[in-house]
């Protein structure tokens, strides 16, 4: 028998082992040649006055490399080890270790760059489908074609030999410091299932999950004005991360056993087949992974809260649009109203017009902010006014005021209440009001409201300030003049229009067409990129956690043997099986859902003006793809209880 003979039968033998590793492979290097190929594509160099596509894509390229080489570097160490005992035999046939590690060279090689080759193809073929979901995303029109890049396969070939070689080096290192002895015992040893003392894991427990809670106490508390120095707020941003992470880890390695020790002494140590099968081994089985289930949560954790943000921005560019300016176009100067409206005209565009006359005050706002941080400067804040005979459908008393243009960042950051009294400061004279409440809706842009609301106020209030004002205050224009276009499907040749009379370009000049792009096209582009590296993660993780359970699943099969031998049935064993796969998925998922949802609810509306429809769509559907591999799981276990007998 010669050592290709070996190799042959080896890859044979071992290929049903190797079906979800060389999917991931080729799932990664795909999905790295497809980025590449994108940041080599000449549609996205059309792009550079909408998006730094190029820039972007290459950023994303080296996180995915880094994601990618930590998966695989990783998933050799478990293959590895569980084949330490037939590298153990071919020593105790008389193979030297360099042969050993040639054969198992080979047939790395020959399942690496075979999946690698296979990757590349099907990266290609699907470059053009993700330049197009591109294009999509960010709004933009362009022509999308399937370019085969040299610089994109050099550059994947580089970068995945390099892998190879490091795993390579990683398999060389283990068989040479591996004896006869030590390679029979490896599989026994990689799993602490050493007790701890109780105490301890009290202690332990309840620490893990002290420091969780006390993570999210001060994420509730981090844009309320409790911080307001930036190295404040950059400490606590620090504390919050390292006491989450910190807590993960004792979660896992003192919590989670802790909760089923006493789940299995309330029941006076009479366990179900099913309970044993799941309890039993998650307590002790999770201890020993708690530094992997702490990573994998964290970065789980961390990918779900970025494409939250991402997506809530994206989902609120309209909203967010129209509370930059409340009209489909906005200019300073009758003059250029005019000019506009007749380029309208003459284009057979339907439009409406809105005047409203602006003037700024300072405001003493002590009583309706409750923040430090909106506290500071004597209280004073500078705001727009309008009269409420200018705003269609509001009627104020004298004695009363509506902010209108809020945003959530304001109403957090600020501490902004909807009731309470104000005092607007004219020139010589001031007027107190009672604010009656608060209004998302705009009624003049941002280049008069600023970050800030504008006030609603009685006619007559409004002309008494009017004749008041500060004239450092007030903004070039004391107008506002704001343009709507009736037909919706002519808005898109209205801001052209807008842009070619260079309308865009002048500050104060707004389009609200041309803001919701400029957003779409920004944050679309981050979202793509965070979703596929979330994507990548995902897969990753997922393989990873499914190996473990592949390596347990071989671990427990002599147990599974005897329980068949005493009349146990496969229902019977495969229903403690799901349990312990929803506690061995369900655990990470929940802490790293629990995490993001708390980094997100902490400074969300800076982002946009929604919260929750974007975080639970993003949040299932990442529940859902994660599911994937606890079901596959329970396919190998049930595989693996069948041929138990």
């Amino acid at each position: 028998m010669n050592i290709n003979y070996l190799i042959y039968r080896n890859l044979k033998k071992n290929i049903k082992n190797y079906y979800l590793y060389v999917f991931a492979l080729i799932f990664s290097v795909a999905l790295y040649f497809a980025f590449v190929t994108l940041q080599y594509d000449p549609a996205l160099d059309e792009m550079k006055d909408t998006v730094k596509g190029a820039a972007g894509i290459g950023t994303a390229s080296v996180l995915l490399v880094a994601i990618v080489a930590i998966f695989l570097l990783y998933a050799n160490t478990i293959f590895i080890k569980r084949r330490s005992k037939e590298i153990g035999l071919f020593q105790l046939i008389g193979l030297t270790k360099g042969k050993i590690f040639r054969i198992l060279s080979s047939e790395n090689l020959i399942l690496y760059f075979g999946s690698m080759l296979i990757g590349i193809f099907i990266g290609f073929s699907c470059s053009r489908l993700l330049l197009m979901v591109l294009f999509k995303v960010i709004d933009v029109e362009a022509q999308a074609s399937l370019n085969f890049s040299t610089q994109a396969l050099i550059q994947t070939v580089i970068v995945f030999a390099a892998i190879y070689l490091l795993i390579m080096v990683m398999n060389f290192t283990f068989i040479k410091r591996q004896s006869i002895l030590s390679l029979f015992r490896v599989v026994s040893t990689t799993e602490n299932n050493v007790r701890r003392k109780p105490l301890i894991e009290i202690i332990l427990g309840i620490l893990g999950i002290g420091l969780i809670l006390y993570g999210y106490y001060v994420s509730t508390k981090l844009f309320s004005g409790d911080f307001l120095e930036m190295t404040e707020l950059f400490m606590a941003m620090i504390l919050i991360l390292g006491s989450v992470i910190i807590g993960t880890y004792l979660f896992y390695k003192g919590s989670v056993s802790f909760i089923f020790n006493v789940i299995r002494k309330s029941k006076g140590g009479y366990l179900s087949l099913g309970e044993v099968l799941s309890l039993s081994s998650i307590m002790f089985r999770m201890k020993s992974n708690a530094l992997l289930l702490t990573i994998i949560t964290t970065v789980s954790a961390l990918a779900i809260g970025l494409l939250s943000l991402s997506y809530i921005s994206y989902y609120s560019a309209e909203k967010s649009a129209e509370q930059s300016v409340p009209n489909h176009f906005s200019v300073l100067y009758e003059e250029d109203a005019a000019k506009f409206t007749e380029a309208l005209q003459k284009n057979n565009i339907g439009f409406k017009e809105t005047r409203r006359e602006v003037t700024m005050v300072d405001m003493d706002a002590s009583k309706i902010i409750s923040s430090d941080i909106g506290k500071q400067d004597n209280n004073i804040i500078t705001l727009a006014i309008v009269s409420d005979a200018t705003v269609e459908g509001v009627d104020v008393s004298p004695g009363e005021a509506l902010f209108a243009g809020t945003n959530d960042a304001l109403t957090q950051f600020m501490g902004l209440r909807d009731k309470g009294e104000i005092e607007l400061l004219g020139q010589t004279d001031s007027v107190k009001l009672n604010l009656i409440g608060t209004d998302k809706e705009g009624v003049v842009s941002w280049y008069y409201s600023g970050s800030l609301s504008a006030a609603i106020v009685d006619q007559t209030v409004y002309e008494r300030l009017a004749k008041d004002f500060n004239p450092e205050l007030q903004r070039d224009s004391r107008m506002y003049l704001g343009i709507d276009i009736v037909d919706s499907s002519k808005l898109t040749q209205a801001n052209e229009l807008y842009t070619e009379m260079g309308f865009a370009d002048k500050p104060g000049y707004l389009s609200q067409p041309q803001l919701v792009m400029n957003q779409k096209s920004n944050m679309g582009l981050i979202m793509f990129i965070v979703a596929f590296l979330g994507l990548t993660f995902l897969i990753t993780s997922g393989c990873i956690l499914y190996f473990k359970q592949m390596d347990e699943g071989e671990e427990e099969r002599p147990n599974y043997t005897i329980l068949r031998k005493l009349g146990f049935t496969q229902g019977n064993l495969l229903r403690g099986i799901q349990f312990k796969q929803l506690f061995n998925f369900g655990i990470p998922l929940i802490v790293g859902l629990s995490h993001s949802y708390f980094a997100v609810k902490s400074g969300w509306f800076f982002f946009g003006t929604e919260l929750w429809m974007p975080m639970i769509l993003v949040m299932l559907l990442y529940t859902a793809l994660y599911s994937i591999f606890a079901l596959l799981s329970i396919l190998f276990y049930k595989r693996v209880i069948k041929e138990s007998l």
